[in-house]
């Protein structure tokens, strides 16, 4: 079974409406004129979004567009009021921004396990009649009703949250190198677009530290007019720390296979591309082992760091793995060093 990777989607809210007020006065033997006791309705259920690490895509939202929370219930007599409407909750995976439909403002971005944020609040319960009691009016005769819930379309976009990512034309072998570092078992196969939707994979450092590593599929030239798959899906590497650039080096094209990723790269968003920390050149077993040398010269005379593996044989994919860490370690601590102390 193939589970359907869904990023995006669109659907309707309804919170609670507010019960009514109640209209009712105490009738008891031997009390003479017990006035009202008319109790109040209960507020509407509030609409609820929650962040869930369990989650990993918006597959839910594909069967279900519409969500309603519970009204409150009406009061009553003997000064009892109405139950409260019982909340709709709706859980999306981390890194889900939540927007309006109609006005395009971005309401929530949920990035924290458990994290939670009212996106239609339940309608306040309406008034019994024991509260319009005066002196001039000891036997009031009217209740207001419950307010209406809130009533929105919203949108969320998923942009996953992982250390690394994974970039490349197609067949690079980026989905060949997340099987080798971590235990995600992705589509692999010898033909372009085998990688048709963003993959996760979970890698181990020496402290047994979790880094999450993000596979997208292939780009190619033109992708930022729609060629191929587009570059729609680079929007899950906005979160990324690192980015990795997966070459083919086997191909006699790939300097310019290179150039052509980074280009998709800037187009997209002038600052990601500066996150590209490492190059892998992939493939070396179909490579003579002193062109693999030069190779990693080139790139790193360019000024990045350049890393030779091979996802069929496992030859690097450990020094990858340390590679990574370093990076990310490096970065974790410039993060906590004081902006006095840079």
């Amino acid at each position: 079974m193939v589970m359907l990777f869904v990023d995006k989607a669109k659907f309707q809210v309804k919170a609670g409406d507010g019960g009514n007020g109640c209209v009712s006065f105490r009738r008891e033997k031997y009390v003479p004129k017990g006035g009202p006791n008319g109790g109040d309705g209960g507020r509407g259920g509030d609409v609820i979004i929650r962040a869930s690490a369990k989650l990993h895509s918006l597959i839910d939202f594909r069967y279900r567009t519409h969500f309603k929370a519970e009204r409150g219930q009406h009061g009553q007599g003997k000064d009892r009021h109405g139950a409260r409407g019982k909340d709709c909750l709706i859980e999306v995976p981390l890194g889900s921004i939540i927007e309006d439909a109609d006005t395009d403002e971005i309401l929530a971005d949920l990035t924290s396990d458990g994290e939670e944020f009212i996106v239609a609040e339940g309608g306040k319960g309406g008034l019994g009649n024991m509260h319009f009691a005066t002196g001039a009016n000891r036997t009031p005769r009217h209740a207001t009703k419950g307010e209406p819930g809130q009533q929105r379309w919203l949108r969320v976009e998923l942009k996953l949250l992982a250390d690394v990512g994974l970039v490349g034309l197609p067949n690079a072998g980026k989905s060949s190198l997340l099987s080798c570092l971590s235990a995600a078992r992705p589509k692999i196969a010898d033909y372009p677009f085998t990688t048709l939707t963003p993959m996760l994979g979970v890698f181990h450092d020496h402290r047994h530290e979790q880094h999450v590593i993000a596979d997208i599929p292939g780009l190619i030239e033109g992708a930022h007019h729609g060629v191929g798959l587009g570059h729609d899906f680079l929007r899950h590497l906005e979160r990324t720390s690192v980015i990795v650039h997966v070459l083919d080096i086997s191909s006699d094209s790939y300097q310019q296979d290179f150039h052509v990723i980074e280009e998709e790269i800037e187009k997209y968003q002038q600052e990601m591309a500066g996150r590209i920390k490492l190059v892998v050149l992939n493939k070396i077993d179909l490579v003579d082992p002193e062109m693999v040398h030069e190779m990693c010269d080139q790139f790193q005379q360019q000024g990045y760091r350049a890393q030779a593996t091979s996802a069929v044989t496992g030859a690097g994919i450990a020094e990858l793995k340390e590679t990574l860490v370093t990076i990310l370690e490096g970065q974790a601590e410039d993060e906590d060093e004081p902006e006095e102390a840079r």
